[in-house]
């Protein structure tokens, strides 16, 4: 029966997703064939939300009947001696992290029936491509949940590369905005590069077992080698998938796409399957340190970098999807300091706070028109439900107890300090010290930019006084309240038994500092200590003038957070532009010597041809001749050939 549930759990929404695809996209123009637009729009919503509500209710089932490891497989081809199966990989974890995903997209699939609404001043209908838009939203739902409930590497590989299919595809959905389709080919490309080496990673590892099912691959005694070698390939594919340094600059442009999927992919799916990924396969990463090692270098940096550029942006969006690349660095510190159930619990705790955050900025957006900070503030008075559901996902962010992200960041910065101080991970001890300390850095700096996207935003003066904004519809309001409350409370779950035992691996031994996701004592104090540093900064600055940016205190360092350190422009000059110039030198080689030696073969048997015609259409005197000097050549070369002999 738990076999039956977990190959339903992706089936049902890639059956909806599926079906939504068959549907016509609405009419351009609301009079030219509105009955079967509406019509279309209308099976859309309830293929959508069905399939997500059904998805979610198999996973709550999942959460209820797993209490112990199952697995179900069925061979599904074995060609020379590699074999590939179908089947599911059930445990506590991922009934969690199923449950996340699910909540989270039907969370999506609600509010963007109100968000992707016509509205009676629009000129140009924004909605006609809803009916394909809710399908591909079911194809990544189930794309997600086939990476968490895989038995099978293959399987995981598939469900992780539609992933990157529907993200390209959701990114680009409007396509009258110009960096829509820009954005979503980065964010194809970019994850692409890490793919190739995800791919390599798995062959790798299923030639040296002899299997890709999941279990036999860690259960198989591989070389140091290989197990050095497949973890750094598979990394690489995390580093693109989450966002992770250098690998990372694809997700704030990403935000160019609707602000739903901005939750989707940044809350439960898209960012959230590289760390699931490595914690799936954690034995393999134990028994070579070496990955752990860049792992940890890797999510130090992210950590930081993600951090700083969040302080500079004046795009709301792009100030979460900075801060979501900053939380991913904290998941990857865990894993690599020895703790993947403490990546795990932030990464609960991240999928509640961050779709609450991105849901309400998308409410502040529908009522003010723009996602620029600059031309907002003062809309705690007039949005007070978005304003207090803000004030709970910031606070969740920044880590302020008792709300979600403090209980799980802290779990994060506990094994690091352990991980540090007594050397309890896999990995050296410095790796520990590199992520305990970029973890406390970006506590106080979490703290900085998620009171200053608080003070833009719903503070002072309004910007735009000609606006009249209020609070969402129903239908974008009640996703916002509900997310509401997992992050506020979702911490408080670690103090539960049976929900650490759940997000905890068989296969993973237990770390000195991992007896309890969540920590009480007085390691507590020095986070708490930083939060009110980075927080009371802001407001003092704030406070001196409240109709400047709190950005600009940043100084000469501002527009260099702004750029995040001018890493794209970094790639685009070591990797785009070369890239750019081999593919014309590749072009011009075609062009001039293939296609030249092709069509230059034709010019010069068109030639021939031309001239024998020529001489085909001769006049009979030189026709003549030419047969008499023709027989005579032949006459000379008979008399030589028998005079030879």
């Amino acid at each position: 029966m738990t076999g039956l549930l977990g190959a339903l759990l992706p089936a049902v929404p890639l059956v909806a997703g599926l079906l939504g695809l068959l549907l016509p996209p609405a009419p351009r123009h609301p009079t030219a064939g509105a009955g079967s637009g509406d019509r279309a729009r209308r099976v859309a919503v309830a293929l959508g939300v069905t399939g997500a509500a059904g998805a979610l209710a198999l996973a709550v089932a999942l959460l209820v009947t797993v209490d112990e490891p199952r697995e179900t497989s069925t061979t599904w081809v074995d060609i020379g001696g590699l074999t590939v199966t179908l089947g599911v990989r059930l445990d506590g974890a991922a009934a969690l992290v199923a449950v996340a995903v699910t909540a989270v997209a039907l969370a999506v699939q609600v509010y963007s029936i109100g968000y992707l609404r016509r509205g009676p001043h629009d000129d140009v209908d924004v909605d006609h491509r809803y009916p394909p838009y809710a399908a591909q939203i079911s194809l990544f739902t189930a794309a997600m949940l086939l990476v968490v409930v895989a038995g099978d590497l293959v399987m995981l590989l598939v469900g992780w590369e539609v992933m990157g299919l529907c993200s390209y595809l959701l990114i680009a959905h409007d396509r009258r905005l110009p960096g829509a389709p820009a954005a979503a080919m980065k964010a194809f490309l970019v994850t692409r590069v890490g793919d190739v080496g995800f791919l390599l990673g798995i062959a790798l590892l299923g030639v040296s077992t002899g299997s890709f099912r999941i279990a036999d691959v860690l259960a198989h005694d591989h070389s140091g080698a290989t197990l050095t070698a497949a973890g750094l390939l598979l990394l690489a594919g995390v580093a693109g998938k989450s966002a992770q340094f250098p690998l990372h600059t694809w997700l704030p442009d990403a935000m160019a796409g609707p602000t739903p999927i901005s939750a989707l992919i940044h809350a439960a799916t898209m960012v959230a399957a590289g760390v699931y990924a490595v914690a799936r396969l954690y034995p393999l990463f134990t028994a070579a340190p070496v990955t752990l090692t860049v792992l940890g270098v890797i999510g130090a940096i992210t950590l930081l970098l993600g951090a700083l550029a969040a302080t500079a942006q004046d795009d709301i969006k792009r100030v979460l999807a900075w801060s979501t690349v900053s939380q991913l660095g904290y998941m990857t510190g865990a894993l690599a300091v020895g703790s993947p159930s403490a990546a795990l619990f932030h990464l609960l705790t991240h999928a509640a706070f961050k779709a609450l955050l991105f849901l309400a900025a998308g409410a502040v957006i529908h009522a003010v028109g723009t996602t620029l900070m600059s031309e907002m503030g003062g809309l705690r008075r007039c949005m007070p439900v978005t304003f207090w559901c803000t004030v709970v996902g910031l606070g969740a962010l920044a880590g302020v107890p008792p709300l979600a992200g403090f209980w799980s960041k802290d779990g994060v910065l506990t094994v690091a300090e352990a991980a540090a101080r007594e050397g309890t991970g896999p990995a050296p001890s410095w790796v520990g010290w590199l992520v305990w300390l970029a973890g406390l850095v970006g506590v106080a700096i979490t703290a900085w930019y998620a009171g200053r996207l608080l003070l833009r935003t719903f503070f002072g003066t309004p910007r735009l006084p000609l606006v009249q904004p209020h609070d969402p519809p129903a239908l974008l309001r009640w996703p916002v309240l509900l997310l509401a409350v997992p992050a506020a409370l979702l911490g408080l779950a670690g103090f539960v038994g049976a929900f650490a035992d759940r997000l905890r691996f068989p296969t993973v031994p237990v770390a000195g500092a991992e007896d309890g996701l969540v920590h009480l004592g007085p390691g507590l104090l020095l986070p708490l200590a930083l939060l009110l540093v980075g927080a009371g900064l802001v407001v003092l600055g704030w406070r001196r003038d409240r109709t400047a940016d709190p950005a600009s205190a940043l100084g000469p360092l501002r527009p260099v957070f702004a750029r995040a350190f001018r890493l794209d422009d970094v790639q685009h000059a070591l990797v785009v532009r070369p890239v750019r110039a081999l593919a014309r030198v590749a072009r011009t080689g075609d062009e001039v010597v293939v296609d030249g030696a092709v069509e230059g073969s034709g010019r010069a048997a068109s030639a021939l041809g031309a001239g024998l015609a020529a001489l085909h259409r001769a006049a009979l005197p030189r026709a003549a001749a030419g047969v008499l000097a023709g027989a005579l050549l032949i006459g000379l070369a008979a008399a030589l050939i028998g005079g030879t002999r």
